[in-house]
């Protein structure tokens, strides 16, 4: 074999071997397991039998003021949905803080006590194995779609399937949010 088809062969080989790995996208919902804010686990198999909504969230965000309402959905709807938060800073550096940081300011600012994920990517080469889940029909088998920006929301119904995606306008007492939750 000549020289430059050997070296050829081998960055070949080696970019397949040391290429980063993408994570498994679980096939359905029940299967993530997320390192929560605090540094614990989400497991999402506790929230079989409730809708599910997912919410990518920043602190220093136009829509910020979204987590009044999403707290207040959450201890409304407690018996039947469970609201998950996913900071993410993907949007004009909007949620640059630590994981402490972030969990002092939901605190602090807005009473935040349902669960909270571990800072994410919502998009491009890093976005996390969920995030793929949840904007790619192969996945979930709804629809594809891609995070706008900060607070777009997700809704899962109590059988682990993908219903609606909502833009990150659409406030989360919104009228069609509710008779989704309501149905």
């Amino acid at each position: 074999m000549n020289a430059p088809i050997m070296h050829f062969t081998m960055l070949l080989f080696f970019s397949f071997l040391f290429a980063p790995q993408q994570e498994q996208v679980p096939a359905s919902i029940y299967d993530f397991k997320v390192t929560a804010l605090n540094g614990g686990t989400i497991d999402f198999s506790q929230f079989k039998g409730k809708k599910i909504l997912i919410v990518n969230t920043a602190s220093k965000c136009g829509f910020t003021p979204q987590y009044d309402a999403l707290e207040a959905l959450s201890k409304k709807y407690k018996d039947k949905l469970v609201i998950v938060g996913f900071p993410a800073n993907n949007f004009l550096f909007q949620e640059p803080g630590s994981n402490e940081k972030i969990a002092t300011f939901c605190k602090e600012n807005y009473g935040v006590t349902f669960p909270m994920a571990a800072k994410v990517s919502v998009k491009g080469s890093k976005m996390a194995p969920i995030y793929r889940w949840l904007t790619e029909k192969k996945y979930n088998g709804f629809e594809d779609t891609h995070v706008k920006w900060n607070f777009q929301k997700y809704l899962i119904d109590e059988n682990g399937r993908l219903i609606s995606s909502f833009s990150p306008a659409t406030p989360p007492d919104s009228p069609e949010i509710i008779a989704l939750i309501e149905k």
